[in-house]
């Protein structure tokens, strides 16, 4: 469990009483990071530091705000995170699920593509069901949301 920053409102009168975290996932061969919900900061980088590389970055992105920038990321921070973890690829997760900002479900995903393009970082993007294969994060998911 490493660091993540984000807000803890789960029930009334107990807001702030729970923590929250990013995950290193690794075994023998492959090595994953799981962001869970956080704004950017320098903890990208440091966690990038000393536990990366990265096979890939499992990136929260989506439902975010200018004004909630401490707890969600822009999608261009999305990606910028992906490459100060020094992840390989990464792959956007938590951006049609439920809605509760204002911007288009498809913003994210549109969004954090061509940031990865601009920093030279795969993002991928299966589809619910797809099979990632870790040594080939290369393979073309397609733009099916447009």
């Amino acid at each position: 469990m490493y660091a993540s920053t984000t807000f803890s409102g789960r029930k009334i009168g107990a807001e702030q009483s729970t923590l929250w975290s990013s995950w290193v996932i690794q075994n023998e061969t492959e090595k994953l990071f799981f962001s869970g919900d956080s704004g950017y900061s320098d903890h990208f980088k440091a966690i990038g530091n000393q536990y990366g590389p990265f096979d890939l970055a499992l990136m929260e992105c989506g439902q975010y705000n200018e004004l909630w920038s401490d707890i969600h990321m822009m999608p261009e921070e999305t990606a910028q995170a992906g490459k100060d973890l020094n992840a390989r690829a990464v792959m956007p997760i938590h951006w049609a699920g439920f809605k509760l900002a204002l911007h288009d479900w498809r913003d994210p995903v549109n969004r954090v593509t061509t940031a990865g393009e601009l920093l030279n970082l795969p993002v991928i993007t299966p589809q619910i069901g797809d099979v990632i294969h870790l040594d080939d994060t290369a393979s073309a998911y397609g733009q099916w949301w447009k």
